[in-house]
């Protein structure tokens, strides 16, 4: 993973360290290098903590500049298909002068070339990313369809103080001077009801998350309003499913086996793209042990797993995954020695008080 952070902001103020404030405090989620860029002109600043994993040059160094010089971007994630989406731009944008292999610049380079929504409709990937748009003084949040990559965001402080903050953890956030920390009491309440504070809410006031499959732009103007602009949905769980419901398959149990293999042999390719070795979590369960065998199929070298164990039989499934490890894989197992049944039921003994 990668760390992003940012804010938008109209007043004077030391950018440079704050920025660099804001994205140490998320420094464990990239400890490859880290990057800054401002425009105090329009008070925007963007930082990043990069994990390098595609491109390990400086070319995928973030935050970074489209060829056209018209966006700046920092990005959390991968994109499977950005070798696809080199093709296809380079049939249609010839004058593409590529820096390096990262797909960071593809998403860059589709955004400049497409504009944001019809690129979100043609990415697949896990993403959470933060473009500034210099020519039209906009700035854009966008995070992936099932929401794999956090984003937060929302305004803080007021007047000239006012100041628009996003970022991978509500720490970059918290680290801003004008980070007001004022607690939801709503937020508490759902908290107590689902054990959890759903998306969008969060627990602190006016700072929200920002829903998977959508992404939200703010412009100057918006500095005016009292409340946030929409965020728009660019992909949607409810009409993907409803589309499905009135598009069923004919039953054909052989075709359908065969479809679904193609498919998730064709996903886990795209995900196994990597400058850096490849590894899978084995637990022995059917999910983990379908992926690792579908990825063995496509590599010529022996993947490397790992398990977690338990000397407790009751929660150990380690058993499993050696199963499966016997057959397929170069498999690494921890056992954690820790005494789970007893603190299992004094949990219970809690509960029921």
């Amino acid at each position: 993973m990668c760390g992003i952070t940012g804010y938008y902001s109209k007043s004077k103020i030391d950018s440079k360290f704050i920025i660099k404030k804001m994205s140490s405090a998320i420094s464990h989620r990239g400890p490859d290098s880290n990057g800054f860029w401002e425009d105090s002109k329009f008070g925007i600043s963007l930082g990043h903590e990069r994990l390098s994993i595609i491109d390990l040059s400086i070319f995928g160094h973030q935050p970074m500049l489209s060829s056209s010089k018209q966006f700046v971007i920092t990005y959390n994630g991968e994109i499977y298909n950005h070798l696809e989406l080199r093709c296809e731009l380079n049939s249609n944008k010839s004058n593409i002068n590529w820096a390096g292999n990262s797909d960071t610049e593809t998403l860059l380079e589709a955004i400049d070339f497409w504009g944001i929504e019809v690129a979100l409709n043609k990415i697949q990937g896990m993403f959470a990313f933060a473009i500034w748009d210099k020519k039209n003084r906009i700035l854009s949040l966008a995070r992936d369809r099932m929401g794999e990559k956090p984003l937060y965001f929302g305004w803080q402080g007021k007047g000239k103080k006012k100041v628009f903050l996003f970022g991978s953890e509500l720490k970059a956030l918290k680290a801003h001077p004008d980070f007001e920390s004022e607690i939801n009491r709503n937020a508490i309440a759902l908290q107590m009801y689902y054990s959890n504070i759903p998306a969008p809410h969060t627990i602190y006031k006016n700072i929200f998350k920002l829903l998977p499959g959508n992404y939200l732009q703010l412009k100057e103007s918006d500095f005016q309003l009292e409340t946030l602009p929409k965020s728009k949905s660019y992909w949607s769980y409810e009409n993907i499913a409803t589309a499905g419901i009135g598009n069923q398959l004919p039953l054909n149990i052989q075709k359908t086996k065969d479809d679904l293999e193609d498919l998730l042999k064709n996903s886990i390719r795209k995900q196994m793209l990597s400058d850096l070795p490849v590894g899978a979590f084995l637990s022995g369960g059917i999910d983990s042990s379908t992926i690792v065998a579908l990825m063995q199929s496509q590599s010529s070298k022996p993947v490397k797993t790992f398990t977690i164990g338990f000397n407790e039989s009751n929660y150990n499934e380690a058993g499993y995954a050696k199963d499966v490890a016997k057959h397929l894989l170069d498999n690494r197992e921890q056992v954690i020695k820790e005494d789970i049944t007893r603190k299992m039921n004094k949990v219970e003994e809690l509960v029921s008080k």
